[in-house]
Parts: C-alpha cells; sequence; structure tokens
C-alpha cells in the first residue's frame, strides 16, 4: 500500500479529527496535543456522560464535536485528516465522504508506526490474541530486553511512543478493526492464529474478515516473518492465495511440518532447514490446554524469528500463568470451581474453553449479538456441559440453537447476577461454573473485562453468604 502524501510530511498545522474518546482517542488526543496540530474530539456521547474523560484533557486546546458524528466533513470543520478509534464503523457518512475525497482516514496502530523505531512483534487471529501477547512480552522481558505491549490488549500504542526506540521491541496485539485503518504498518513478525468466524455484523462477509486478519503481512518484505497456524483450514486458504514477501513460519498441535514448529514424542521442536531445535517438552508448559499449546507455539514462533535467546523463551513457558478473564480460576466453592473466561467473545474461544475444563460444566453464555452460529459450540455440550444458563440479548437465539441441537438442559435469566445465583443453586460437588459468553459485552458492560470483574464480584458474594 502507498503512503498518502500528506501523511510523509509532519502533522504540524494539520487539523485532525479524532473519532472516539475511549482508550484509544484519549491518548491519541494527548499525543496529537504535542504535535501542534488542531484537533476536533467527536464522539456520540454527551458532555455528560463524557465527564470524566473531558476533565482529563482539559488542559488540552481543542474543538468539540459531542453527542453525534457530523454528517459532512464541512459540518467538523474540514479536516486534513480523520483518525476514527477501532470501534467507530467505517461506513458513517463523514468517513465514506473523507476515503471519496482522498482525505487520509487511519487508524492508531498506523500512526503510532510512523513515530516509531521499535521494531514490532503483531500477533492477530480470532482467538489467543490477548494470551499469546501476553506470552510474547513475557519472553521477551526475560530476556532482559526493554518491551511494551500495546495495543487490542488494552494499551495504546501511541501513548508508549516515547519509549519505543531502537533498543525496543512493540509487542502488539491487532484486531480486525484496527487492521481495517492500515496503510503502511509493517510489523517485524506477525502471528496469525486462527481465523474463525467473528464480527461478521462489521465486516459482513468471512471472507473479507479473513482478508483483513492477513493484511497484518500486507507490508512486510522479505526480511520480515510471517507465523501462521497450519492447523487451521482458513490460514492454510488464505496462504495459498495470497503472496507473502515475508519467511513463513508454520507450527502445528497436530503434525509433523518439514519446517517450522511442531509437537513430536511430547517435546515442542523447531526445524530449520540445517538444524532441529528441542524448545521444551510439553508437560512443562504451565498454560492448560490444546489452545494454549498453539498459542505458546505461535509465541515461539515470533520471539524466535526476533532473536530471543531460548533459555529465555524457555523460562516464559515454564513460568507464565496466562491473563486475567481467559480461563481464569477464581475461587472454588463448596467444591464447586468458579472460572471466568469473560474474554471468551464469540463461539470457537468458548468451545476452547469447554474443551480445558475437566469437571461437569455449568456454562454461562450471553451477551451482545455478532451474528454469530452457536450451533458447532451446541455440538461439543455432549459430555461435558452439564447445564446452560443464557442472559443479554443473544439468549433467545441460544435458546433455539439448543433446540435445534436437541439440547435441552437450558435455563434463560435476565443477567449474569441472576445466572450466576441460578448456577449456585443447581451446582453439585465436582461441578465447575463457567462464564464463558461465546458473545460481546457491549449489550450490557463497556467491555469483557468489566464483565469478568462483575462476574469475580459475584463470586465473592456467594462466598461470604
Amino acid at each position: 500500500m502507498r503512503m498518502n502524501p500528506i501523511l510523509n510530511k509532519n502533522l504540524d498545522g494539520k487539523k485532525v479529527l479524532v473519532i472516539g474518546l475511549g482508550i484509544t482517542g484519549v491518548s491519541l488526543v494527548e499525543f496529537l496535543a504535542r504535535q501542534k496540530v488542531d484537533i476536533i474530539i467527536n464522539d456520540c456521547k454527551d458532555e455528560a456522560t463524557l465527564s470524566p474523560i473531558l476533565e482529563k484533557l482539559q488542559d488540552i486546546r481543542c474543538q468539540y464535536i459531542l453527542g453525534k458524528h457530523p454528517e459532512t466533513l464541512k459540518e467538523a470543520g474540514e479536516p486534513d485528516i480523520l483518525i476514527p478509534s477501532p470501534g467507530v464503523p467505517l461506513d458513517i457518512p463523514i468517513i465514506s465522504e473523507a476515503k471519496l475525497k482522498k482525505i487520509p482516514v487511519i487508524g492508531e496502530i498506523e500512526l503510532a508506526y510512523k513515530h516509531m523505531q521499535a521494531p514490532i512483534l503483531a500477533i492477530t487471529g480470532t482467538n489467543g490474541k490477548t494470551t499469546t501477547t501476553a506470552l510474547v512480552g513475557d519472553m521477551v522481558e526475560r530476556a532482559e530486553i526493554k518491551t511494551e505491549i500495546v495495543g487490542n490488549i488494552g494499551t495504546a500504542a501511541i501513548s508508549k511512543i516515547e519509549y519505543l526506540n531502537q533498543e525496543a521491541y512493540c509487542v502488539m496485539e491487532v484486531s480486525s478493526f484496527q487492521l481495517e485503518t492500515i496503510e503502511t504498518f509493517r510489523p517485524k513478525s506477525a502471528a496469525v492464529l486462527n481465523i474463525t468466524p467473528d464480527h461478521l455484523n462489521r465486516h459482513k462477509s468471512f471472507e473479507k474478515y479473513a482478508q483483513l486478519k492477513f493484511d497484518v503481512f500486507s507490508n512486510q518484505t522479505t526480511k520480515d516473518y510471517a507465523v501462521i497456524n497450519a492447523d487451521d483450514d482458513t490460514c492454510l486458504q488464505m496462504l495459498e492465495k495470497q503472496e507473502i514477501k515475508s519467511k513463513v513460519i508454520l507450527f502445528s498441535r497436530l503434525r509433523e511440518l518439514k519446517e517450522g514448529i511442531f509437537l513430536k514424542e511430547g517435546k515442542i521442536l523447531i526445524k530449520e532447514k540445517h538444524q532441529d531445535t528441542i524448545v521444551i517438552d510439553r508437560d512443562r508448559i504451565l498454560l492448560p490446554g490444546d489452545h494454549n499449546l498453539e498459542n505458546a507455539m505461535a509465541a515461539i514462533g515470533l520471539a524466535w524469528s526476533a532473536g530471543v535467546p531460548l533459555k529465555a523463551i524457555r523460562e516464559s513457558l515454564e513460568k507464565f500463568k496466562g491473563v486475567e478473564h481467559r480461563i481464569e480460576m477464581v475461587d472454588c466453592i463448596e467444591e464447586v470451581t468458579y472460572i471466568n473466561d469473560s474474554k471468551a467473545t464469540n463461539p470457537d474461544a468458548t468451545e476452547k474453553a469447554v474443551l480445558s475444563v475437566e469437571r461437569p460444566i455449568i456454562l454461562l453464555a450471553g451477551g451482545m449479538d455478532k451474528k454469530s452460529n452457536f450451533e458447532g459450540l451446541i455440538d461439543k455440550f455432549a459430555n461435558r456441559v452439564k447445564h446452560l444458563i443464557v442472559y443479554g440479548e443473544t439468549a433467545d437465539k441460544l435458546v433455539e440453537d439448543c433446540r435445534e441441537k436437541n439440547f435441552y438442559s437450558v435455563t434463560k435469566t435476565k443477567d449474569l447476577e441472576e445466572a450466576v445465583r441460578y448456577a449456585y443453586q443447581i451446582s453439585h460437588p465436582g461441578d465447575a461454573v463457567l462464564l464463558s459468553p461465546a458473545c460481546a459485552s457491549w449489550d450490557m458492560y463497556r467491555n469483557y473485562e468489566e464483565r469478568g470483574n462483575h462476574f469475580k464480584r459475584l463470586v465473592s458474594q456467594i462466598k461470604r453468604k
């Protein structure tokens, strides 16, 4: 992709419209304030709702358009550049007009890339991104290399620009929403962990969604690395039809590869043209489950390609405990285990959680409808999920899909609080109560973290009774 000429130059004097005032938007405004630009801020929320954020930005000179998106560029003050936050749909009228008039529409990671010197290790895919990103960051840190872990994991890359020099590494979780607005973004090493249907309410087709994931490789050269899951059919199909200039490192949990990273006789191997390297015994990896074995292999590929010593990689795999809200053990009450997997925002992620829990499961699921199909998930319930408790926007759809699959042990509740209360009532010693929603949180919560924290509070209230 070619860079727009306006972005080749210093930003000083440009009029920049920032759309969305979440974590990304605030970090963008704070960065732009140091660039001597005219800042216009837009958010659909009103002033009262945004008051804590506006207070934080009160010393920054800028113009606000709040309560709705401006319909036209003229209404927004004729900006030179538009920077929408990842959650902002790109088909709103003002963005469509900007694209028509060849006015740059770029995302935060694109802007950050243009201003950083550090090599980027990027992680994308449908599931496992956050765990793998944190694991790669841990590997690099154990090698005593200065590291910033940023992106969709919760910290905007633009907020760490001053630290991202040539001596540092930038480990970045990248979502499909962020990849929609790249132009020249070029990670030194990038991984696609897996691709299953998700966010189809935004991307409209699975084909477009898959292409966005592989766009992480679009600006790489022969000096870069692409780490790809050889067990994922969609990844292999994309690899066949798309020319990737970078060096491809495949990883497989299921089969031995001619070259790449795979499992052999209980050990993870890196097989290169002239040598085989034993990384670690599978049993020594602290993270549980087959899905985390795949995450570990991807992390090994990224860290190895970046020159991280084997000692640091191995130590990380032996000691890294995982991330909050991803198959997180919360408590054991009356011999019932409570597990927080709020990060599971699609059916495939919940399927991985269900397959990793070795107790009879009372599953709590539901949330915002992303036009997902739950039937494949329900197929995995046999001899694992003893009862499903649903809530939220997708509750009725989950009940209907269960009936289609002849799974009738389902209860609909009004919210997560009622779901947890009912799960406690019907549970028996030896069971697991698993919050793994298979849906986004945005119908009731700001994000999956808020949902997961609410679940943990509800569990702690049970314990106090």
